[in-house]
């Protein structure tokens, strides 16, 4: 399974903050957005990541994220031109998505929660047809909604209904069978002159072979695409993290329980980022690993 970060856009949003530099690039609380991304691919098991976004931007992301090995994965880079659409990512990323299947992740998203490796980790299983997942919102009218039947199965799925169908939303994160490929190649741009990821989907469930997994209640799942939702964002991981004394999204510690990087690689985080937080955590995880203890 190949995994498609989609960093791009100008955040226009966000302007002024955004004039300067990649909205993903700005913080939430202790980390630069793309962090929380990445980490979902990383407890998914995907490994292959390509981050597409502006080319201004791309040396940008290089210095923070450089070739993935910090990690324990392989991260390469593209260029979208313009904002054409969430599915043009599939037509970007063709030649690196090879046979392959393909997962999707926005850049501005945040997943957190229970069992993340489990949840997530159905995405490496899709080998036939596609897998959206689906969160509770109290304001469906603001996404694409999910219209199920009596056995959970999607039947439609609406773009900001005046009646939604369900009050659950899909989020930003997809799995895909290697045909995306040729489905995003076949599609005409919408009303917005962009290519529609809802489109693919309808593409799946027209061949009955879209499948969801529902968030379950307790699961966090952010859009940072405003002000007010980044800082609400930075609110809720500095609350968590405070209050557990845990990290959200520390992508060396994860790496680490995931057996992706060695104790050596551990201990040379902690020494570059030795005079923030982050690197004091690190520097916990070392206390407190059997194999780091002197």
């Amino acid at each position: 399974m190949k995994g498609i970060i989609l960093a791009g856009g100008t955040g226009s949003r966000l302007f002024p903050i955004t004039k300067a530099t990649s909205k993903q690039l700005l913080p939430v609380f202790d980390k630069p957005m793309i962090y929380y991304p990445l980490s979902v691919f990383l407890y998914a098991g995907i490994r292959d990541i390509l981050l597409i976004t502006n080319e201004v931007d791309i040396p940008r992301f290089h210095a923070l994220l450089g070739d993935g090995t910090s990690f324990g994965v392989s991260i390469s880079y593209a260029v979208q031109e313009e904002a054409n659409g969430i599915a043009e990512a599939f037509i970007i990323g063709k030649s690196f998505i090879g046979t392959d299947p393909v997962a999707l992740i926005l850049g501005d998203n945040i997943f957190h929660g229970p069992n993340m490796q489990h949840i997530f980790g159905a995405m490496s299983a899709v080998s036939d047809g596609g897998l959206v997942y689906g969160y509770q919102v109290s304001d469906p009218e603001r996404y694409g909604v999910l219209a199920l039947n009596d056995e959970g199965c999607i039947t439609d799925i609406i773009e900001k209904p005046k009646s939604p169908p369900s009050s659950y939303a899909v989020t930003g994160v997809y799995a895909y069978d290697n045909t995306v490929v040729e489905i995003a190649q076949s599609l005409n741009p919408s009303g917005r002159g962009e290519l529609e990821i809802t489109d693919v989907n309808k593409v799946y469930l027209s061949q009955g072979k879209l499948s969801i997994q529902l968030l379950e209640k307790g699961f966090v799942w952010l859009d940072t695409g405003t002000c007010d939702s980044l800082t609400e964002a930075g609110h809720y991981v500095q609350t968590i993290q405070h209050r557990q004394g845990i990290q959200i999204a520390c992508l060396e510690e994860i790496a680490y329980t995931l057996g992706y990087i060695t104790d050596t690689d551990l201990e040379a985080a902690a020494a570059k980022y030795k005079s923030s937080a982050y690197g004091l955590y690190l520097q916990s995880l070392i206390a407190k690993s059997p194999s780091l203890v002197p």
